[in-house]
């Protein structure tokens, strides 16, 4: 009887046990956490679009978005490919970002974006610019849901908020904002109690036209400079209707600056444009100190993470700290 007794104590204590390690183990996230705050509608330059749920599969059609949506946490799985790029590869840049992009593959050129590729994706969301693809709105909201901005490029910093709203992902696009305006100002410090003044500069482009792009403050590469503190010179040619001034040959003093930036697309025009106007005695006497640049990361990358690029190009030109530490 004993026996019996002291068996059955042992099958409760085993049962306690057993009953206590099913209780204390840990539960996964609840199934619609990941949803919190969706569905959601989203005023956009094409209207209005509702997203069912957070939106876990994104095709981007234009750079800035590709940028924003790696940049923001979020599984890249379909994009247009870049002109300088051969082989339809991501470019470097994007490398600290990356990880989100392991299985995305191209979708057509930005001229031409493959609808029939991007259906076979069965993306959640499809990001892009009405000054873009305004002609594919309705064909492309009819793959998925779809959120297009007015236009790339000056309007990054907007666009990043955009995709950041549309993917549930305000609190990071703004933490990525903070870092990024860490960095611009930590670099500008370092530069102006270098140099004792921010120098003056210009930013210049051969694009394959007779006349040269002389880009403003309110473009791409122009509103990065300017949130690191450099300035222009007084009497340099600005535009309010552009992001760029063309300037004639004859008219190559007016790009004159302290430190003049100079990027040429990547295409056998434009490369002939430029050695027709470096061979222009004027091009010679510009005082400034030349730097040429990337145009893929100053004039196409539109996003923070090339941002970031032209951040590391400025901190190795003036020979500064990078201040990667506040990336």
């Amino acid at each position: 009887m004993r026996i019996r007794y002291a068996l059955l104590a042992i099958m409760l204590v085993l049962a306690s046990a057993c009953q206590s390690t099913t209780t204390e183990a840990p539960a996964g996230p609840p199934a619609a956490a990941s949803d919190a705050g969706f569905p959601r509608t989203i005023k956009h330059a094409m209207g209005e679009t509702e997203i069912p749920s957070r939106p876990l599969r994104v095709v981007a059609l234009d750079q800035t978005f590709v940028d924003a949506v790696l940049t923001l946490d979020t599984e890249l799985i379909g994009y247009t490919t870049y002109r300088a790029i051969e082989g339809g590869e991501l470019p470097d840049y994007l490398e600290p970002v990356l990880d989100q992009a392991g299985q995305a593959v191209p979708v057509g050129s930005l001229e031409e974006p493959n609808l029939e590729e991007i259906a076979k994706l069965e993306p959640d969301l499809i990001l892009s610019a009405k000054v873009r693809h305004e002609k594919l709105y309705e064909q492309l909201s009819a793959i998925a849901p779809t959120v297009f901005s007015e236009t790339t490029g000056a309007l990054w910093k907007d666009n990043l908020r955009l995709t950041a709203t549309t993917l549930g992902q305000e609190q990071l696009a703004e933490q990525r904002l903070a870092d990024y305006d860490r960095r611009t100002k930590a670099i500008g410090a370092a530069i102006k109690e270098k140099q004792g003044a921010m120098p003056e500069i210009s930013i210049v482009r051969f694009a394959g036209e007779p006349t040269i792009r002389l880009y403003v403050e309110n473009s791409y590469s122009g509103l990065v400079l300017s949130d690191v503190g450099f300035v222009r010179p007084q009497d340099q040619p600005t535009t309010q209707d552009s992001i760029v001034v063309d300037v004639s040959p004859e008219n190559i003093p007016d790009l004159d600056a302290e430190h003049i930036f100079v990027a040429t697309w990547d295409d056998p025009t434009a490369r002939e444009a430029q050695g027709k106007i470096i061979a222009n005695p004027l091009w010679d006497r510009l005082k400034g100190t030349k730097h040429e640049v990337s145009d893929l990361i100053w004039m196409s990358s539109v996003g923070l993470q090339g941002a970031h690029a032209m951040l590391d190009d400025v901190a190795k030109i003036f020979e500064v700290d990078p201040a990667a530490d506040a990336r």
